[in-house]
């Protein structure tokens, strides 16, 4: 969303929708998953099959972050790919901020960094939680912090470095596999692009640093326990999906970035009304060129984020209320 874009835009740093909050550790059986992250060659979830007739739309279904050595085996995609006429791209907004008039935003993004009068997180944020902030600041950024970030940048910088450091990999690349994939099939990418035009860019950086410092403490006080308790069920769901487990993922899609940064953002009035318009027009538009696909090709294949597809009123939610015939991988 064009509002999560703008604080990764300032952050430096790719932001995650928002979701529920995290899911407690697991025990047992299920924590020794979550210990060591698979490695080698794994399949990955299979395919949900939405058929209208005898056209089908295979859909793959991805997750981040994933484990950095894992190495996906595209064996059964590549052969969907073959027998298909086209591959739908995962679905992105293009917010249309050209290169020259995104060098005009660099002064106001510079400033919307950091904290106001050149304070230091020390100064900004209450000793306690600057305590817990330090010893995580140690062990996942070493020196390369900023001490003069806002506490929400702050906790945005730490989550990033800290889940590279734990071996999870917000870019894994599955999309780029699956394209150079249909380049040498020579099958056609068709691309799934919300066009949004923004009148104002410089409204926007001005808008999150309206963000209440009590809402950027309570971000930075989510992430510092998001990091200190939850990462083994961020570790448990990558594996889960490396070995295409759905049944044992799908308890754990929920966790994720922690709610309360995502809150901060929403307490501008301008990003919550225009956030919740925009996911319904991204929604229509996947929904739109899913049906368009099933009509046209005898069969395609789709690329989409697991928790929008499988969510209580996601997009499979959507095609099943529409009489599409669905089989679960």
């Amino acid at each position: 969303m064009i509002v999560i874009a703008a604080c990764a835009l300032i952050a430096g740093n790719p932001a995650g929708a928002a979701s529920a909050p995290v899911m407690p550790q697991p025990s047992g059986s299920e924590a020794q998953l979550a210990e060591v992250l698979v490695v080698g060659k794994q399949p990955g979830p299979g395919l949900w099959r939405i058929s209208k007739g005898d056209h089908d739309l295979w859909i793959f279904a991805t997750l981040t972050p994933l484990p950095k050595q894992m190495i996906w085996d595209a064996t059964d995609i590549e052969k969907h790919i073959g027998e298909s006429q086209a591959v739908l791209a995962p679905p992105r907004i293009d917010p249309h901020v050209g290169f020259f008039r995104g060098l005009t935003l660099l002064p106001a993004l510079l400033r919307a960094r950091h904290n106001p009068d050149g304070r230091t997180l020390e100064q900004v944020v209450p000793h306690d939680l600057y305590m817990r902030w330090l010893g995580l600041r140690v062990k996942y950024l070493g020196n390369s912090s900023d001490e003069k970030l806002r506490p929400m940048l702050a906790a945005l910088d730490l989550a990033d470095k800290a889940l590279d450091k734990e071996g999870l990999d917000d870019e894994p690349g599955i999309w780029k596999r699956i394209e150079s994939i249909s380049r040498r099939a020579r099958v056609p990418v068709e691309p799934v692009v919300l066009d949004l035009k923004i009148p104002d860019e410089k409204a926007y950086v001005r808008d999150l640093t309206q963000i209440s410092t009590e809402r950027e403490l309570a971000c930075l006080r989510s992430v510092i326990e998001h990091l200190e308790r939850d990462l083994p069920s961020l570790r448990e769901r990558a594996n889960l999906w490396s070995l295409g487990d759905i049944a044992r993922l799908r308890p754990l899609l929920p966790a994720d970035e922690p709610i309360a940064c995502f809150d901060a953002v929403m307490s501008v009035t301008r990003f919550r009304s225009e956030y919740a318009q925009i996911s319904a027009r991204l929604d229509a538009l996947w929904i739109s060129s899913a049906e368009q696909a099933l009509q046209i090709n005898r069969s395609t294949l789709a690329v989409v984020g697991i928790k929008k597809l499988l969510a209580v009123d996601g997009w499979l939610a959507q095609l099943r209320s529409r009489g599409y015939v669905i089989r679960e991988p």
